[in-house]
């Protein structure tokens, strides 16, 4: 698959198959691989199109602080520099969604619709936010293994855990290799993000919200709450999931995004 240019970095996309596009934004500290699930399934109705965001996965990475609205702007313009000139469907899952607030802010011509996956609405509380910042120099200094061994924990439903070990490993690869740099940048960015509770009445694109039913990270009823401040959201809760839904139950998920887009 090919690395992409765009302004000052190369970012690695997966691309597969033809049809209405469905960009699929990976949650932190992941990589495109988290979307395993839906890559080939919903590649027979839909052109896929799912980057490794900047600093992450095969992607080049930049210092310092990489704002939501930074991953944004780089989407838009590798939609632009793939010549995707019809609007999109734009799914993300945590900080994927966390990007899709600014990229509907800032890029709103773009989208037909969004998708929604174990995400959050507000800002970080100030405590929160100071412990991200935290994380980001330890992270440049000793690397991302120490994080990672503190977010498995609350990745994955007990089901998962207890049958789908395998999963959990490959999630656990995947946050270790991810670059110190790239991992500091984006805690940085997540901490700097706006609320955006206060603007979900003026989202009126179609929006799917999906939310594993054991997620920890962003409950259920939260995100119940998001899709009903939305003026044509619809929520859909998936059992036996915690905050990684699509990885944990591909089938319920992507019943369900299927479902949403071709209706």
């Amino acid at each position: 698959m090919p690395r992409i240019r765009i302004s000052n970095i190369e970012l690695y996309v997966e691309i597969r198959g033809a049809g209405p596009p469905l960009l699929l934004v990976h949650g932190f500290p992941l990589d495109h691989s988290m979307w395993a699930g839906q890559l080939d399934t919903l590649s027979s109705d839909f052109q896929i199109i799912a980057p490794d965001l900047r600093g992450f996965g095969r992607s080049d990475a930049t210092g310092g602080t990489v704002f939501m609205e930074q991953f944004a702007d780089d989407l838009a313009e590798l939609l632009q520099v793939m010549g995707i000139d019809r609007p999109i469907a734009f799914c993300g899952l945590s900080m994927g969604g966390y990007i899709a607030w600014q990229f509907w802010r800032r890029h709103g011509e773009r989208l037909q619709s969004l998708i929604l996956c174990d995400t959050r609405a507000v800002a970080d509380p100030k405590d929160v936010a100071r412990g991200r910042g935290i994380a980001a120099t330890q992270v440049e200094v000793d690397g991302p293994a120490n994080l990672s061994a503190t977010m498995i924990p609350k990745l994955f439903a007990d089901r998962t855990r207890q049958q789908h070990p395998e999963l959990v490993e490959q999630i656990k690869r995947v946050m270790i290799s991810s670059a110190p740099e790239g991992v500091a940048a984006a805690l940085r960015g997540m901490a700097a993000r706006p609320d955006m509770a206060g603007e979900l009445p003026q989202i009126n694109v179609p929006t799917l919200v999906i939310c594993g039913q054991q997620d920890v990270i962003s409950p259920s009823q939260e995100m119940r709450d998001i899709a009903g401040s939305m003026p044509n959201a619809v929520f859909v809760e998936i059992a036996n999931a915690g905050h990684m839904a699509p990885l944990e139950q591909p089938g319920a998920v992507n019943s369900a995004i299927r479902e949403f887009l071709q209706t």
